[in-house]
């Protein structure tokens, strides 16, 4: 067996454990996170609906000289700016199979600046 298909279903046991105790609602949505090698989104999704109220990448940001941390950060901020826009004040964090540490709390750090509550 190899080692990356031991890390990918590693990572997805990881990713159904957290999910199995996050879900969103209309109240309070999922914040969700997806971090590449590259790149880091975000979305803020209400399970209920099956629908993303708002969301934020940093391949949108405007400044691309920023370290990976910052870009982090960034999107945290603006997936917040946007989540208030549309009437959200408090979510859930999910942080998928990532551990909470590096980009991943930045940007949870980035969002609680922002002004979401969680």
């Amino acid at each position: 067996m190899s080692t990356n298909t031991s890390k990918n279903r590693t990572r997805e046991r990881r990713a159904v454990r957290v999910r199995s105790r996050v879900r969103g609602t209309a109240d309070r949505p999922r914040l969700s996170v997806f971090r590449s090698n590259k790149a880091i989104w975000a979305q803020v999704i209400d399970d209920a609906n099956g629908r993303t109220l708002a969301s934020a990448g940093s391949v949108h940001l405007s400044d691309p000289g920023l370290s990976k941390t910052d870009q982090a950060t960034k999107v945290g901020e603006l997936v917040a700016q946007r989540a208030k826009a549309a009437g959200i004040e408090r979510v859930v964090f999910d942080r998928g199979s990532y551990l909470y540490h590096g980009r991943v709390k930045a940007l949870a750090d980035g969002a609680r600046q922002g002004g979401l509550v969680f």
